[in-house]
């Protein structure tokens, strides 16, 4: 399965947008989930049978749109001869405009992850909580739970727990017999004991070192068997500069991954959110400065920077929704930008006093990206909910640099 990148998660979130605003005259809102295990002839033959129980939909009107919807629906799968890598969503149907009016709406989206089950919905809103959650973040960590008897490896995925392997160690117990027999008796539990923490060993760097994106991976497990595991290497040297914390589980079970995760949740939170505060704070220090430093805002000095090549690090707030609106007037040829959250009804020349025309429409954050892919620089999206998050939309609206060299 292939990652979002960070812009195509903020078109995806914008889209989702835009389709929850949308409402219905009753129920007439069909929200279609179509998973990639699923035969288009399957779903096409499931949609039928709902177009004729809707026949027995009261309402005329309600009849006829969700009618109308299905055919909608039904017209676009012959587009497919099976389902995406992810699936298909499809919301259709008729939305209020007003004065009892509807007007038919239609999105089709592949989602970010796999769509588990078919899912028919006809409501008077549109069914997006399973898509909601797929934007959620989902940062790669690895998992271990560890102790002289047994451990399991597993991986945390945004909120799901995948369990890897759990092992089971033969380990001789201690025993109370004295003399040389204890002391080779000893030597022998050392040599089972070291054995088996490379088996694990083995396991985890075996499914770790393949996830390209693992942010870190914590240890946990009753006793000092976990610290002993840690303090000993026997990871492989790229995992053991990963390793963020050990905790206590009672367990070592896949319960004990569970458990692990509930005692390391405030750290896991606190790493992303460390990632916003360092950055907004070295953005803060630099405007600091007497000279305004190596930092710039504003929807024209990013832009313009950014063409510049000069922009190290571009910060964009993930709740940043901007169009920039290119107008030109039709008396006498001016023409000019404008950074706008909604589509103005008229702008008059500033020249003339004409009303303007508006040629080209086009996402600010979408633009911006560009030009700072082509120029290299690095691009980090913050969450709109942190504290850093909300500082960078309400002082600096949403958009600031950090720059390679000073322009004027």
């Amino acid at each position: 399965m292939t990652e979002l990148t960070d812009l195509q998660k903020y078109e995806f979130r914008r889209s989702l947008e835009e389709v929850s605003k949308l409402s219905g005259r009753g129920t007439e809102l069909i929200s279609l989930y179509i998973p990639p295990t699923r035969q288009i002839s399957d779903v096409a033959s499931y949609l039928k049978n709902e177009y004729s129980q809707s026949s027995n939909i009261k309402s005329a009107s309600t009849r006829k749109n969700v009618q109308a919807a299905i055919s909608s629906i039904l017209s676009r799968l012959k587009n497919f001869k099976q389902p995406p890598e992810n699936g298909l969503v499809f919301f259709v149907g008729h939305r209020s405009v007003g004065a009892d009016q509807t007007s038919m709406a239609q999105f089709l989206l592949e989602p970010p992850d796999p769509v588990r089950t078919l899912t028919y919905r006809c409501d008077s809103s549109f069914y997006l909580e399973p898509l909601q959650a797929m934007l959620e973040k989902k940062d790669k960590y690895g998992l271990i739970v560890i102790d002289r008897s047994e451990a399991t490896v597993g991986m945390l995925n945004g909120k799901r727990i995948e369990p890897v392997k759990n092992l089971q160690s033969h380990v001789p117990s201690k025993h109370g017999r004295g003399g040389q027999s204890a002391r080779r008796f000893e030597r022998v539990i050392e040599v089972a004991a070291h054995e088996y923490y490379k088996k694990v060993a083995d396991v985890v760097n075996e499914s770790f070192l393949a996830e390209k994106d693992l942010k870190g991976v914590i240890v946990g497990g009753p006793g000092p068997t976990k610290e002993y595991f840690v303090k000993s290497e026997y990871l492989h040297h790229e995992l053991q500069q990963k390793i963020i914390e050990t905790f206590d589980t009672g367990y070592t079970d896949e319960y004990g991954l569970k458990e692990l995760i509930e005692k390391a949740r405030d750290t896991l939170r606190n790493l992303d959110l460390m990632r916003e505060k360092d950055l907004v704070q070295r953005l803060l220090e630099e405007i600091r400065k007497p000279d305004g430093g190596l930092a710039v805002y504003g929807e024209e000095q990013v832009k313009n920077a950014l063409l510049m090549g000069a922009v190290d690090t571009l910060i964009i707030s993930e709740n940043l929704r901007k169009k920039k609106i290119t107008l030109s007037c039709p008396s006498c040829s001016a023409s000019k930008e404008l950074f706008v959250a909604d589509t103005p009804d008229e702008v008059m020349c500033d020249k003339c006093h004409t009303p303007m025309n508006m040629t080209d429409t086009v996402d600010l954050v979408e633009e911006l990206h560009r030009i700072a892919n082509s120029n290299s620089s690095t691009i980090q999206f913050i969450s709109g909910e942190s504290e850093e998050g909300g500082l960078l939309l309400k002082a600096f609206g949403g958009l600031a640099g950090i720059l390679r060299f000073r322009v004027s």
